[in-house]
């Protein structure tokens, strides 16, 4: 066994330095990457100047930020098990979150795919799912509770092996300052589910390894992710495989723009964001 020194602060100083190489060294592929030009896997349509955030969410664990309007986030799914359960709020008034009917109602679509807007309770667009190389996503039934996890894998708790997304989420949202009550349902990237005929759920699990989905932020937000495996996922195993997250500068949806336009209802949503953003300026 190895004793490591800590009785003087230069001995305290070179043991926690010691220790972050060496969990530099085996994290590289699981962690925030600082700056986020740094990153092992940058986009190649994207200047590493102009990122915002990178960063490789290990499976079962959380991740956040506060992007400004106008960022382009890129989530990817490097494996085929990754599974990013979103939540938004919007960051100056994080009373205004994501409505999982309102973004289903007002493009009259229940499966998300490229145009779809992400709506809060108060018929604006908090963001925009901009493109989408996987389609294989959620919008019906949430992340995993503590319940559910304790029944299928025994245990729920966020630094056990087996974290639910309900558990992780709150973690996230702590640290804005935000409680459970402030969370409501999420939206599921990278595992699909569609409903049959008779009104059951159908899991369809992923694409494949290597699809991505870019949303734009519409207002300012506050970006909560736990990567954990969809409650329909039938392996008895938790599997979840690593997201990477790529953000950058950007624009926000125009007026023109074929999310914009799409339908009546949309072009409402936008306007009605536009307008209460440009009221706060």
């Amino acid at each position: 066994m190895t004793t490591r020194r800590t009785d003087t602060i230069a001995a305290a100083r070179g043991d926690a330095r010691s220790q972050a190489a060496s969990a530099a060294a085996t994290a590289a592929q699981s962690m925030p990457y600082i700056p986020a030009a740094s990153s092992p896997y940058l986009p190649p349509d994207v200047s590493p100047n102009a990122l915002t955030w990178a960063e490789t969410v290990p499976p079962a664990a959380y991740t956040h930020r506060v992007v400004a309007r106008g960022t382009r986030i890129r989530l990817q799914d490097p494996t085929g098990d990754a599974c990013a359960h979103l939540f938004l709020l919007r960051a100056d008034a994080p009373y205004e979150r994501l409505n999982i009917a309102d973004t289903l109602k007002i493009p009259w679509q229940a499966y998300l795919g490229p145009g779809h807007p992400l709506l809060s309770g108060d018929g604006r667009v908090l963001a925009t799912l901009a493109a989408d190389t996987s389609q294989h996503h959620d919008a019906f039934l949430g992340t995993g509770s503590d319940t559910w996890n304790l029944a299928k894998y025994g245990d729920a708790r966020p630094e056990g092996p087996t974290p639910s997304g309900q558990s992780l989420l709150t973690l996230a949202a702590a640290k804005h300052g935000l409680t459970m009550r402030d969370l409501g349902p999420t939206l599921s990237f990278f595992q699909g589910v569609r409903v049959a005929e008779d009104g059951a759920f159908q899991w369809q699990g992923a694409a494949g390894p290597g699809t991505s989905v870019d949303l734009i932020a519409e207002l300012p937000l506050i970006v909560l992710i736990a990567n954990v495996p969809h409650p329909l996922d039938p392996r008895p195993d938790y599997t979840v495989g690593p997201l990477r997250i790529h953000a950058w500068r950007g624009t926000p949806t125009r007026p023109g723009d074929a999310s914009f336009t799409a339908s009546p209802e949309r072009t409402r949503a936008y306007l009605n964001t536009i307008d209460d953003w440009e009221s706060r300026q």
